[in-house]
């Protein structure tokens, strides 16, 4: 028996001592929100479910406080997260994303739209809910950053560099794993295993800030429905390296 278990015991003690040199430190225990801060006024609406960060896009926190934020501020920083995306809440008129950030526009000049199921979420970075790595259905993929993409101040090469490559996302209802380095105003983005945004840069981003889970959509208070774009979503798998 002692003979057995040695190999798998060695394995055991390989993984640890790798992950101790690889410097990742855990944001998500698998049992409790220790290392974040629940909104006030949520009412159990982000949980742990079944060993995973569960949320339903119900938060019934006052105002836009919907979202949750880690505890401790970060600088510069690799994040590794897994996520999820439930299911879909009905159709949302999205627009064609061309490579350089722009909106296809039709002959008459105006806006392409192709109303799709979608959900939504995503990844705030340093307390700014511009710098937001989005989590979503559209064709253009996740990993894109909404905030400065669609700000038209922004130069060309900033728009078009936040702008993801590659549509990496797998169907909804399965696991996605991100790995968002943040290097000063430069941020790269891979998802499974592709890069989706390169060394883009984030005129503006604070230089330090809390990470924070989107909370986006919700019931509409008058028919008690989803909203097409909310943020039906499930995270496991956090752990950070602060460089």
């Amino acid at each position: 028996m002692k003979t057995l278990l040695r190999p798998f015991l060695l394995l055991a003690l390989s993984a640890t001592s790798f992950a101790a040199e690889d410097g990742f430190t855990p944001l998500f225990n698998g049992k409790d929100l220790t290392n974040w801060v629940v909104p006030a006024g949520d009412n159990g609406h982000w949980k742990v479910l079944d060993g995973v960060i569960d949320y339903d896009a119900c938060s019934e926190a006052p105002n836009k406080s919907k979202d949750l934020w880690t505890a401790k501020e970060y600088g510069d920083f690799t994040l590794k997260i897994d996520w999820r995306l439930k299911q879909t809440t009905g159709l949302y008129d999205m627009p064609v994303v061309l490579p350089d950030g722009t909106h296809k526009l039709d002959e008459k000049g105006k806006e392409i739209k192709i109303p799709t199921p979608n959900a939504d979420s995503g990844i705030y970075l340093r307390g700014a809910g511009k710098s937001q790595v989005n989590i979503w259905c559209w064709p253009v993929g996740s990993g894109e950053v909404y905030g400065y993409r669609m700000d038209k101040t922004m130069p060309p090469e900033v728009r078009a560099g936040v702008t993801p490559k590659v549509k990496a996302d797998k169907p909804v209802g399965e696991w996605n794993t991100f790995e968002i380095t943040m290097k000063g105003d430069r941020l790269t983005v891979v998802l499974n295993g592709q890069t989706v945004i390169e060394n883009a840069q984030l005129p503006g981003v604070p230089a330090k800030g809390r990470l924070g889970l989107q909370h986006h959509g919700g019931k509409n208070p008058k028919t008690g429905e989803l909203s097409a774009a909310s943020s039906l979503i499930q995270f496991r798998n956090v752990s950070i390296k602060e460089l």
